[in-house]
């Protein structure tokens, strides 16, 4: 498959006996009216997936009367906020070292993680004042910027920063730009520097640039550039044995379901076992 690279989402399905558990875990845990009573199911979510993680909540809360409440911000964020004690029930991260950060603390509930979603990163430039670039080695992207700079999420700590760094740096061009740059908290912050013009450039999910209506694509980051763009989901170990157990299971379920991948696919991500993710 192409596009996504599909090669390097490696979809790990749980193992037999994590599955078991798991389904002993839903099957002891059904989902009530209660669960709806004890507050909402609670998922800390990487801001690139806010438009289509809405819609999903929106869907699942139509069938199952349980309210969601997701909380947006950038991974690196929402990961220390969990180690902190914030009271998520999931983590959706668009980073697996994020993910691989709360793990260690012992706070993802074992057979819930696996990988949800997949991404891509484009360059865009403000609509109003569009440009088209064919991104490869030695790519001239400073003569693009002109006086202008590249927008992208502070690569110390975000991850569509990150795997812009990488690419950049992979392609021979981040020595050249890396005094031209806006950095943001978040990527979608980045998107907002280029919509309103204050950044000539910015370097994004394409998920957001598929939303985003004073944006133009400029050009496509080749996926073998940079890590994988994987999103792992996980329920957090306190959820499973909280008053909302049998909600949060459910909901878990209900986001690698058919429903879900459905409008995340709609929402441009990539979306493991579904057909035609690479096109």
């Amino acid at each position: 498959m192409t596009g996504w690279g599909l090669s390097a989402l490696r979809w790990k399905p749980l193992s037999a006996l994590s599955a078991l558990l798991f389904a002993a875990l839903a099957a002891a845990a059904p989902l009530r009216a209660e669960d709806a009573d004890a507050g909402p199911v609670t998922i800390f979510a990487a801001a690139s997936t806010a438009s289509a993680l809405n819609a999903v909540a929106a869907a699942f809360q139509a069938q199952s009367g349980v309210p969601v409440r997701p909380v947006f911000a950038s991974s690196s964020t929402l990961a220390r906020q969990i180690a902190r004690g914030a009271p998520a029930d999931l983590f959706l991260s668009a980073s697996t070292a994020w993910m691989d950060f709360v793990a260690a603390r012992g706070l993802v509930a074992p057979g819930t993680r696996l990988e949800l979603l997949g991404n891509r990163l484009v360059l865009i430039a403000p609509a109003r004042a569009p440009f088209e670039i064919e991104i490869g080695p030695g790519f001239p992207l400073e003569r693009v910027l002109g006086d202008g700079r590249l927008a992208l999420g502070d690569p110390d700590h975000v991850p569509a920063g990150i795997y812009a760094k990488a690419a950049l740096e992979r392609l021979g061009v981040w020595a050249r730009i890396r005094d031209r740059l806006a950095l943001a908290p978040d990527v979608r912050a980045a998107l907002a520097l280029v919509e309103r013009g204050e950044a000539r450039a910015g370097l994004v999910y394409a998920t957001d640039a598929a939303i985003a209506g004073r944006v133009a694509i400029a050009g496509h980051v080749p996926p073998d550039s940079h890590p994988a763009i994987v999103y792992p989901l996980a329920m957090m170990a306190e959820a499973r044995a909280g008053a909302r157990a049998g909600a949060v299971a459910e909901f878990h379920a209900f986001l690698k379901g058919a429903e879900a991948g459905a409008i995340f696919r709609a929402h441009s991500f990539g979306v493991p076992g579904m057909p035609g993710l690479g096109g």
